[in-house]
């Protein structure tokens, strides 16, 4: 897998923000292009419809902009209140209207790209601890919220796929699923193709490399 291999790109915090502004731009358009109606549609997910989804994408953006008034105010503010919550709160969204979904997720957009803006470079450096209970840097945020909405404009279903995402982004998230996943060169002799579809595959979303393991789902 000749573009993995041997590459350790490097990731910058404005190459973050720059992602999260290229990504919910993508995913925006996605969304505001649906007719009420496609909302009821099925995802790429499995289990989930274009709703689900959505109401996801919307919960997270507060679910971050939690993290990033912690690391403002330094009062402990948690992601979500726990995973139940969170797992009942996108059923929830799931029958919610078409068009209060769409007016949520563009608060979030909204309030978490303000709330990113109003942080001072000491404030960034601040710790916080993410729904998987890691503690990090606010400085990691905007890197969260890039996966979320490039990833999930894919999972959308309108026709948008891995292949329209930025390189730079792709050898990124390839870098990081690929240590998260454990993945040794050795897993990956065989796995050849080109960048898209082996983000794709390390992803656990449908791709066209042939012969590459069956990967579970990841984000």
């Amino acid at each position: 897998m000749s573009v993995l291999i041997g590459t350790t790109p490097t990731r910058t915090f404005d190459d973050s923000r720059r992602w999260v502004t290229e990504g919910t731009a993508l995913l925006t358009g996605a969304i505001d292009g649906l007719d009420p109606s496609a909302f009821d549609g099925d995802s790429q997910l499995p289990g989930w419809t274009r709703k689900h989804l959505v109401g996801h994408v919307a919960a997270n953006a507060d679910a971050l902009g939690n993290l990033i008034s912690w690391a403002e105010t330094g009062v402990e503010k948690r992601m979500y209140a726990s995973t139940e919550q969170r797992n009942a709160d996108i059923e929830a969204a799931a029958t919610r209207p078409a068009e209060e979904l769409r007016s949520w997720y563009h608060r979030g957009v909204a309030e978490l790209d303000e709330a990113m803006d109003r942080l001072t470079a000491e404030q960034w450096e601040h710790e916080v601890i993410t729904a998987q209970l890691v503690t990090r840097k606010a400085s990691d945020v905007p890197w969260m919220r890039a996966r979320e909405v490039f990833v999930h404009a894919v999972d959308l279903g309108v026709g948008i796929t891995f292949a329209d995402l930025p390189d730079d982004f792709l050898l990124a998230l390839a870098d990081e699923i690929r240590t998260k996943r454990g993945l040794a060169d050795d897993d990956l002799i065989g796995v050849e193709g080109p960048l898209p579809e082996v983000a794709a595959w390390l992803a656990g979303r449908p791709h066209d490399l042939m012969d590459a393991p069956t990967l579970g789902p990841w984000l």
